[in-house]
Parts: structure tokens; C-alpha cells; sequence
């Protein structure tokens, strides 16, 4: 076997997102918390060959921003109680977009019409992701 595909069969699809993540990596974690938190129309986007800045961009919505802004902090405190290390929050007052930087996984955190508005998905995926809508969001 070689190593891309050892890597991809340790790659485990979760149940509920079908995000293929790696057990026990931070971004098995991120993706574990952000449905345990009821993050909404969650996508992840390998950043392999598009940028040096981390390893995923995960994307996610909160209906509202007192639920983003308790996504964002719940998160960032599992990620450090994990031993991942301490992590950067931005956007954190305002919560129409948070962005917590964790290192080898940037996670984004959305209001749906803030999302909809920038619409990461498609510019980071460079046409792979469908547009997302207000409604979708």
C-alpha cells in the first residue's frame, strides 16, 4: 500500500457530516465539535497544493450570533483541553464571522448571511463547491 492510500484508508467518513477526517487529528476534532455544538452546513476544504497557511479550512454556519460566538468559544477551549494548543479567535465581539486559527486547521464561522455573502467555499475550493445560498446557509 502506499502512503496516500494508508492515509486514505485511516480516513474515517463521519457519520453525521461525511467529512472524511483522520481519528484522533485536530481536525477529526473540529469537525466532532462542530456537530456535537449543532454547527450548521458544514464543509471542509482541503488546502493541500493551494496554500502553506494550514492543512483544512473548515466552514460552518450558526443560526444566530450569540450561537456563533458560543460555537467559536467552545471550540477553541476543546481544541487547547485536547493538548492542541492554544488558539487565535477573531471576530469574536461583532460573531457575524469568526475565525479561529488552530494551527494546521483554520476554521470559519458564519452568520448564513454572512456566509452566503463571501461565499469562501467557491473561492477557496476554485470552482469544486457549489455557490451557497442564504437559505442552504
Amino acid at each position: 500500500m502506499t502512503e496516500a492510500q494508508t492515509q486514505l484508508a485511516s480516513s474515517v467518513p463521519d457519520s453525521t457530516t461525511g467529512i472524511a477526517t483522520e481519528p484522533g487529528s485536530l481536525h477529526a476534532l473540529v469537525i466532532d465539535q462542530l456537530d456535537e455544538e449543532q454547527g450548521q452546513d458544514v464543509v471542509s476544504i482541503p488546502l493541500a497544493g493551494k496554500s502553506s497557511m494550514a492543512d483544512h479550512m473548515v466552514i460552518a454556519s450558526g443560526r444566530s450570533t450569540r450561537q456563533v460566538a458560543s460555537i467559536a468559544q467552545k471550540l477553541a477551549e476543546r481544541i487547547k483541553q485536547a493538548g492542541f494548543g492554544p488558539v487565535r479567535l477573531e471576530g469574536l465581539p461583532a460573531a457575524d464571522w469568526v475565525v479561529i486559527d488552530a494551527g494546521d486547521v483554520v476554521i470559519h464561522l458564519f452568520r448564513p448571511e454572512v456566509r452566503s455573502f463571501y461565499n469562501l467555499e467557491r473561492m477557496w475550493a476554485f470552482g469544486d463547491a457549489p455557490p451557497v445560498s442564504a437559505g442552504m446557509a
